[in-house]
């Protein structure tokens, strides 16, 4: 569960058709009496005379319509960027499942996949034992503890309590060289250590001052930049600092209380976990308090789970301010939507934010 949270932040945002080809985008200019943001939307106004070798493409032709009425908050941003469309149920059920499909050809993805089925079925067969749903096992009697069902119980337990060591003692390394760091930035006041960190953690964590830097400074082009060898800003090393931002705005810096706290809650899971294999290896089924079972597999279950949601939140909002990669599919439905008059809001809902601003100001009065 450690890892739910990054797992599906990535694959729920991934594009799973093949990303747009490398031409620039066409930047058009802002209506005049469109307010908001700094952005421009990808269609620049057309001149009444085209070029000559502009009247055979038909994508010149269109990039070059020109068009009114587009709300300042479906307007693309300076660099011709706009978030992808809202896709139907269908369309996001079928884009989750070619992404998790492309994750799952892996050795990661395959691995990882194995170990959630392999959870999911032996956590589901011992919660239906505990609620006696197999009434053919209580021989002679559901609590005896010799019957079926308790055997059953224990075994089921036991796979379980495997299950999770492998990740509860398989990443402790990572844990723990996490939490060093964490100690040596907190208590020593090495800035470096944090930078390490913001590496580690790219994908949703951003460092102090991150914003600031250019919006074209990504992982190809960082070493052109030498002042950022010794920034806060930048990881360490700085070849892991993020990929440049697709909107061309960098998301602000995540409060360092939470970066602490996911590195501690996935301590925890791994202390938890030593407790549960301790009493599952160091006792049998006939001596072991039946207490701790639920309850070190509960608090085992549930930091991970806090650990693991906080990564999903801070993602999702990275993602929402940066951007992310848009289909070719999603740029020609775009294009065709604007033509008809149809707006999408730029932004990774596709929804009219500023309705929902209204609200709450409503709200509070």
């Amino acid at each position: 569960m450690a890892a739910t949270g990054t797992i599906c932040s990535s694959i729920f945002t991934r594009q799973a058709v093949p990303p747009t080809s490398s031409n620039p985008p066409v930047l058009m200019q802002q209506s005049p009496d469109a307010g908001g943001p700094s952005r421009q939307s990808t269609f620049p106004a057309i001149n009444d005379e085209v070029p000559p070798e502009e009247k055979d493409c038909p994508s010149a032709a269109l990039a070059r319509r020109a068009l009114t009425g587009e709300p300042a908050t479906a307007v693309p941003f300076a660099n011709g960027y706009h978030f992808p469309p809202k896709h139907s149920a269908w369309q996001s059920t079928m884009s989750g499942c070619i992404a998790f499909w492309n994750y799952f050809l892996t050795p990661l993805g395959f691995c990882v996949t194995i170990y959630g089925l392999n959870v999911v079925a032996w956590g589901g067969m011992l919660f239906l034992l505990l609620c006696n749903a197999s009434p053919a096992m209580c021989h002679p009697s559901c609590n005896d503890i010799n019957s079926p069902r308790r055997k059953w119980i224990e075994w089921d337990s036991q796979i379980l309590n495997a299950l999770f060591c492998v990740t509860g003692f398989g990443l402790a390394p990572w844990r723990f060289r996490d939490l060093w760091f964490l100690y040596q930035y907190q208590v020593q006041g090495k800035e470096i250590f944090l930078r390490r960190l913001g590496g580690i953690h790219r994908g949703w964590f951003r460092l102090p001052g991150s914003a600031e830097l250019h919006p074209k400074i990504g992982p190809e082009n960082v070493s052109s930049s030498p002042h950022l060898v010794s920034s806060i800003a930048c990881p360490y090393p700085k070849d892991k600092i993020p990929d440049a931002p697709l909107t061309g705005q960098r998301a602000p810096a995540t409060p360092i209380w939470k970066l602490g706290a996911v590195i501690w809650l996935m301590v925890w899971n791994t202390f938890f976990q030593c407790c549960l294999a301790g009493f599952m290896w160091g006792m049998n089924r006939y001596n072991r308090p039946s207490w701790a079972t639920g309850l070190f597999v509960g608090l085992g279950c549930m930091v991970a789970a806090v650990g693991g949601i906080i990564i999903f939140i801070e993602g999702k909002k990275v993602k929402g301010i940066e951007g992310v990669p848009i289909s070719d599919k999603d740029i020609q439905q775009l294009q065709e939507d604007r033509e008809k008059g149809i707006w999408h809001y730029n932004n990774i809902k596709d929804k009219d934010l500023t309705q929902d601003v209204k609200k709450k100001k409503v709200a509070k009065k």
